[in-house]
């Protein structure tokens, strides 16, 4: 009686966990040990991991709402990255440095954010079924419309422009506004000396601060009215719920994290990157909260921290422990691209007929 049921309770924990979530798991730690025999700095490892997992992670939450909603991932996330770039492009223009440059940056992606995500919520309203192909080619819309904006806008400051010629530069410096790890570097600490671990604090807590207040709002009246209606639209139509109006709210939060999150990955890259940049930017953040065990019509909190440590982990670790195994190779991308676009296969075919 007792075998049966811890053959149930762990037949329990790996469901809950989910599969690809513990066989990439598991492919991390080997990778992880592999580069230790190698003779690899474990602790640069890791503060690669966390710097790069702070970097995507509010990326990788834009996908939460959208998918609570029944609109499945977020493909057209470079919708709410374009805002943000556009953010970020306008502060610099009105002369905004350091911490100033970081706070108006935000608040203008957020109001672009609320337009461009109503506008794409009532899109989807008008396709439904057909949502998840609906939303990949309109990020590649978007970003193609947007490499003409970049060069027809007439900015005019000269820490965004070309040399010669009229049009911003493809890679804009944000040391020469102050921004550069503005974020990664606030309360930063090393843990076990010089070369040990490396803590982006502020870059992870604004992370962490962006997982609380969506974990907070998905369990507001709000909130449990999105998640019944991605559920089972039916019966929450039959109870009343506005399907159409909850499925704005959800795209509407999910493009505004997407427009913060492009903001907290440039400022600890340390530069913004305009025109084809955020083109396939989607895809590893859907393919990140797919290994955090989420599926394509379920998402929590969980899933993208899981899922965006994992991913982001797995491609830090996989780039040094390839190029010692096999010199004069990169296999790094091969494995990133195997990985990324496999996980997302998996995912969509585990969606049950009917679901969206």
């Amino acid at each position: 009686m007792i075998e049966i049921r811890e053959k149930r309770d762990f037949r329990y924990l790996v469901n809950k966990i989910g599969i690809p979530t513990i066989i990439i798991g598991t492919f991390w730690i080997i990778l992880l040990i592999a580069g230790g025999a190698l003779g690899m700095s474990m602790a640069t490892l890791i503060s690669d991991t966390i710097k790069r997992a702070g970097m995507n992670g509010i990326l990788v939450l834009a996908m939460v709402p959208s998918i609570q909603s029944g609109t499945g991932p977020n493909f057209a996330l470079p919708v709410g990255i374009e805002c943000g770039l556009f953010a970020m492009a306008i502060s610099i223009e009105l002369g905004y440095t350091g911490a100033s440059w970081l706070f108006a940056s935000i608040l203008f992606a957020v109001i672009f954010a609320i337009i461009a995500g109503y506008l794409y919520g009532r899109l989807l309203n008008a396709v439904k079924g057909s949502e998840m192909t609906i939303a990949t080619y309109t990020g590649f819309s978007v970003s193609a419309f947007m490499c003409l904006a970049w060069l027809m806008i007439p900015f005019s400051s000269p820490k965004m422009g070309w040399f010669m010629g009229k049009g911003l530069r493809e890679t804009i410096q944000l040391d020469a506004v102050g921004g550069a790890h503005i974020l990664s570097n606030f309360w930063r600490f090393l843990i076990g000396g010089e070369n040990g671990l490396i803590i982006p604090t502020g870059m992870v807590l604004m992370f962490l601060l962006c997982c609380v207040i969506v974990w907070l709002y998905f369990r507001s009246k709000s909130g449990i009215a999105i998640s019944a209606g991605g559920i089972n639209p039916k019966f929450a139509q039959a109870s009343g719920i506005n399907i159409d109006k909850n499925r704005i709210k959800a795209n509407v939060l999910s493009t505004i994290l997407g427009a913060v999150g492009i903001i907290v990955y440039s400022q600890g890259y340390g530069y913004v990157q305009l025109y084809n940049a955020p083109l396939m930017m989607a895809f590893p953040a859907v393919a990140a909260v797919l290994i955090g065990g989420a599926t394509a019509s379920r998402a929590g909190i969980f899933h993208v921290i899981a899922g965006v440590i994992i991913f982001q982990g797995l491609l830090t670790t996989a780039l040094p422990v390839a190029n010692q195994l096999f010199e004069g190779t990169d296999l790094s991308e091969i494995l990133r691209m195997v990985i990324q676009n496999g996980i997302i296969l998996y995912a969509l075919t585990q969606v049950k007929g009917g679901d969206k």
